[in-house]
């Protein structure tokens, strides 16, 4: 048996996710623990700024890098101190990072996330595997989404069937149940435009189970607008972030409708996100089963107006595969460390579109 840690902080930056994940000698992971802490607050401040381009970035991306390894540090401690095991029984961990940039398109493409990995390990005294997306980028991929290979390693059956990540971005992962190959990418939107107007008009950091949404009326004439960004229409491979769909390209959008109520601004919000992955669904099938995971799971609004726009399919949580729904990105993360320490490819060039199969993270030893 060998652990792995597995660390997630996704775009919407609502937490940091550690789970302890336990493999046997196939490979087959069963999740040991978990454990959560909030970004503090005035980091948090910071790494929402750097998601947006301005002056003295570099410097302070400097600092963020190495402040939010020390957070995950926290985190791993915490989970250790939880599950009782020692930080020399853990074999690796394996860290996202926090994503600052996401451009995977053009002739120099890039993707960065921060979290110095040199900084965790010595803070931890474990080994750590990180900046798992730049080898798939250097071999002509997207970078992302990565977790449709972990996908299809745990949650593949006889049957189709579609995983659903709704984190700041939405990604699918659709597992055809057969010999053929898997496909994923960004649908768009997820939570993150949500969260920026229930920050903006509502002082809040998210809107709770939807109840802000479910009291407006979706409108339409706002909801095309925004459906109409060229992204929706791309094929796969593709992956987005807070690059195209962000709180400036809201805020254009809204010039024509400034006296929106609030509320009808969330609903139509939501709207977006629900069509958006119900159109990106329904492009490979009609009907099946939907599994969800990623904070979106967690909004009943959303579920609700998700299971209307798809009413033939069966819409549940990755929980009734046997993982918990919250932990899903963060143990895949762990699967990857542990790939990485068997030189077992992590990416599948069917979903990103690289040239091959590949290894994926570099290796910083603690010792």
């Amino acid at each position: 048996m060998t652990y792995c840690i597995g660390l997630m902080s996704g775009t919407s930056m609502d937490g940091i996710d550690a789970a302890l994940v336990q493999f046997d000698e196939h490979g087959h992971p069963t999740l040991t623990a978990h454990h959560s802490i909030e970004i503090p607050p005035p980091l948090l401040a910071e790494l929402h700024r750097l998601c947006t381009p301005n002056d003295k970035e570099i410097d302070r991306m400097g600092r963020a890098d190495r402040a939010i390894a020390l957070a995950f540090a926290e985190a791993v401690h915490n989970l250790l101190a939880k599950a009782e095991v020692r930080a020399d029984e853990v074999a690796a961990i394996g860290s996202h990072g926090q994503t600052v940039r996401h451009m995977p398109d053009g002739p120099h493409a890039f993707t960065l996330q921060l979290g110095c990995p040199s900084t965790l390990a010595a803070a931890t005294g474990i080994d750590v595997v990180a900046d798992f997306r730049r080898k798939d980028i250097a071999l002509g991929g997207q970078g992302a989404p990565l977790v449709p290979a972990f996908h299809q390693a745990l949650f593949a059956g006889a049957q189709p069937r579609f995983i659903l990540n709704i984190g700041g971005i939405a990604n699918l992962t659709c597992l055809p149940g057969d010999k053929s190959a898997v496909m994923g990418f960004d649908t768009g939107p997820g939570n993150t435009l949500m969260d920026a107007w229930a920050r903006e008009r509502f002082n809040q950091p998210f809107d709770d189970d939807g109840a802000i949404a479910a009291s407006g009326q979706v409108n339409e004439v706002l909801l095309q607008r925004l459906l109409s960004h060229p992204y929706f229409a791309q094929p796969a491979p593709k992956s987005t972030g807070r690059e195209l769909f962000n709180a400036s390209w809201l805020w254009g959008h809204l010039e024509t409708d400034a006296n929106l109520p609030a509320e009808d601004v969330m609903a139509t919000l939501l709207a977006l996100t629900v069509q958006s992955i119900a159109t990106s669904v329904r492009q490979h099938t009609q009907q099946g089963e939907l599994y969800l995971c990623g904070g979106g799971a967690f909004n009943s609004e959303l579920r609700r107006t998700l299971q209307l726009a798809l009413p033939d399919f069966t819409l549940t949580t990755t929980d009734a595969l046997g993982l918990p729904s919250k932990w899903v990105e963060a143990t895949a993360f762990a699967w990857l460390a542990w790939r990485h320490l068997n030189g077992l490819p992590g990416n599948l060039p069917a979903v990103t579109g690289a040239s091959r199969e590949a290894v994926l993270g570099g290796w910083y030893p603690a010792a």
